[in-house]
C-alpha cells in the first residue's frame, strides 16, 4: 500500500505543478498558440488574440485546480488510514479535474464572444480574388 501513496502522491503534485504552471503562465499571457498545451477550442485556435483571452480567462480555474492537486498530494504522506489516502486521492484527481475543465470552458466563452479576425486590408474574402478563388463574374 505504501508503494501506490507514494504513487498517487508523486502523481497528485506532479500533475497539479503543471497545471499551476499552466494556469500562471495563461493568467499572464505568456502561452504561446500550440495544438498541446492551453485553452485548443476552435473559437481559441482562430488568432493570437483569442488565444491569449481564452487562457488568460482560464486561469484562474487553472490555477485553483492546481493548487488543490498539490495540496492532496503533499497531504497525503500525513494520512495513515486507507480509506482517507482513497478519499484525498479521489477528492484532488477529481476537484482538479472539474476546475481544469471549468476553466476551458470560461476560456472557450471568452474567445467565442471575441469578433472575428478582420480580413487583411485591400482583401474583399474569397469574392475579392486575393485569396487564390478567381473572381467570380
Amino acid at each position: 500500500m505504501f508503494a501506490v501513496q507514494v504513487i498517487l502522491c508523486a502523481l497528485l503534485v506532479l500533475g497539479g505543478a503543471a497545471l499551476l504552471f499552466l494556469g500562471f503562465r495563461g493568467l499572464r499571457g505568456q502561452l504561446v498558440r500550440n495544438r498541446y498545451i492551453g485553452v485548443r477550442t476552435p473559437a481559441a485556435m482562430r488568432s493570437e488574440d483569442a488565444f491569449e483571452l481564452a487562457n488568460r480567462a482560464a486561469g484562474p480555474a487553472m490555477l485553483a485546480g492546481g493548487a488543490i492537486a498539490v495540496l492532496a498530494g503533499v497531504s497525503m504522506p500525513m494520512l495513515a488510514a486507507t480509506s482517507s489516502v482513497v478519499m484525498v486521492a479521489v477528492f484532488g484527481l477529481v476537484g482538479a479535474f472539474a476546475l481544469m475543465t471549468v476553466g476551458g470552458v470560461v476560456g472557450n466563452r471568452a474567445a467565442e464572444a471575441m469578433p472575428a479576425p478582420v480580413p487583411a486590408a485591400g482583401c474583399g474574402g474569397c469574392a475579392g480574388g486575393c485569396c487564390g478563388v478567381p473572381k467570380q463574374s
